[in-house]
């Protein structure tokens, strides 16, 4: 972390520490003055309800946990000063900022309350929960801002330690999680919101990329249009059952994850494009990306199990290329390269494999530009060996790919010669008259 630091110049830290005081200065009286807001309009109210579970009046009160608690507030200001350029102090407080609007708005439009009265205390702990009554009342719970400020916090130190510091930052930040209940600040069900937000601030303002949001257009294709409608009336109703459920029970509040997954698979059909995934050319998802739509990758994994059920994992179409869904981990064994045209699913990493990844959503045209690059890096990756094209089902994207190198190669003299050739190794594919013209257009 050190050395990070001080390969910034001189001229590029003062920027950043006055990046970071200006942000400060805005940051900390708006979360006092919204916070203290939420918290009073609570308290106007005499029907407060609460999402607790039976067994939570197990949970241990411990009165030292009030200091890993409270650390938080010190690591909030100083992450903003640990940073190498003034762009990144400028992307961290939009994650702070983006989880204090949506979580003040929430306790705003639904507040909750804390119901276990704690113990007196004494001694520092004594005094620092006097200090947190002062302007902390027993409201303000799910999503928990405090964990979604640790997810935002842990994620910005993790990748500037190393080593011993590191794993010190792990488990202090464990210890901040777990305070969230043993100070009896929280209860269970306010964490996975809290995580499920903090996680989201980081998917609007990812590290290294613009944010998969910017440049939004809403699409003119109608097939897209249609599935948008699909996946966001699918979020819709898990909502509205969230919403449902948790008159009786907290744990309804669960069933907002899959519904922003779907939310999140909606806008990228809607117009902002494969990029909501957050997958990069080497297969990699982003920690954001691979947890907030784990619910909508678990459906994918059940289509692809059920679509090819009845199906080799790939076929081989010619010369050491082979064609089929996403592999599972011990099909790569005999693999050099994968050519992956998914955007919804991770690459997999495998002693001496390569993966190259062309993100594309399911179930819409490939652009022929994109269809050539994968053609192109198949042609590169199969002097090293044997290659797999895949796609979720390799029905389609991928099959796409295979076509316009079949082409390219001199293996097929046209597009449906192509596919049929495809078709006669044991492959299906599913692909309309517009996606032949594409490969055509392709392999020019």
């Amino acid at each position: 972390m050190g050395e990070s630091i001080a390969s910034v110049p001189s001229s590029g830290r003062r920027a950043v520490f006055r990046a970071a005081a200006l942000w400060l200065a805005v940051l900390a009286p708006f979360f006092y003055l919204t916070y203290g807001t939420a918290n009073w309009l609570a308290s106007l109210r005499t029907d407060v309800p609460n999402l607790a579970f039976g067994w939570e009046g197990r949970i241990p009160f411990i009165a030292w946990t009030i200091v890993p608690y409270w650390s938080i507030n010190a690591f909030y200001a100083l992450s903003l000063f640990v940073n190498d350029s003034p762009e990144e102090v400028g992307r961290l407080a939009r994650r702070y900022l983006t989880a204090q609007l949506i979580a003040v708005a929430c306790f705003v439009a639904f507040p909750l309350q804390a119901i276990f009265q704690r113990p007196q205390t004494h001694g520092l702990p004594g005094f620092m929960f006097d200090v947190l009554g002062g302007f902390d009342k027993p409201f303000n719970q799910a999503p928990s801002l405090h964990i979604a400020l640790l997810v935002i916090i842990w994620d910005h130190w993790r990748t500037r330690l190393a080593g011993g510091w590191r794993a010190a930052w792990h488990v202090w930040c464990l210890l901040i999680g777990i305070s969230v209940l043993t100070t009896w600040q929280h209860h269970v069900i306010d964490i996975p919101t809290g995580a499920l937000l903090g996680l989201l601030a980081l998917w609007l303002f990812p590290a290294g990329q613009s944010s998969p949001l910017a440049g939004f257009r809403l699409t003119k294709d109608v097939k897209a249009r249609r599935l948008a409608i699909c996946y966001g009336s699918g979020a819709a109703i898990l909502l509205a059952l969230a919403v449902s459920a948790t008159r009786g029970s907290g744990t309804g509040l669960l069933l907002l994850w899959p519904a922003l997954a779907l939310a999140l698979v909606a806008a990228g059909y809607a117009g902002a494009g494969e990029r909501v995934f957050q997958k990069g050319a080497d297969g990699a998802i982003s920690l954001a990306g691979r947890w907030l739509f784990l619910p909508y990758r678990l459906g994918v994994r059940l289509n692809i199990r059920w679509w090819t059920r009845h199906l080799a994992p790939a076929a081989e179409i010619a010369d050491g290329v082979l064609l089929g869904r996403m592999p599972a981990r011990g099909e790569l064994a005999t693999r050099a390269a994968v050519v992956d045209m998914t955007a919804e699913l991770p690459g997999l990493k495998a002693p001496g494999l390569t993966w190259h990844a062309f993100p594309s959503l399911d179930l819409l045209p490939v652009p022929a530009v994109r269809i050539r690059e994968a053609a192109l890096a198949v042609e590169t990756a199969r002097r090293h060996g044997p290659v797999l094209i895949c796609c979720a089902l390799g029905f389609q994207r991928s099959a796409m790919v295979a076509a316009c190198w079949l082409l390219r190669s001199g293996h097929a003299g046209s597009a449906a010669a192509a596919v049929a050739q495809i078709e006669a190794s044991g492959r299906p594919v599913h692909l309309d008259v517009g996606a032949y013209a594409a490969i055509e257009e392709a392999a020019r």
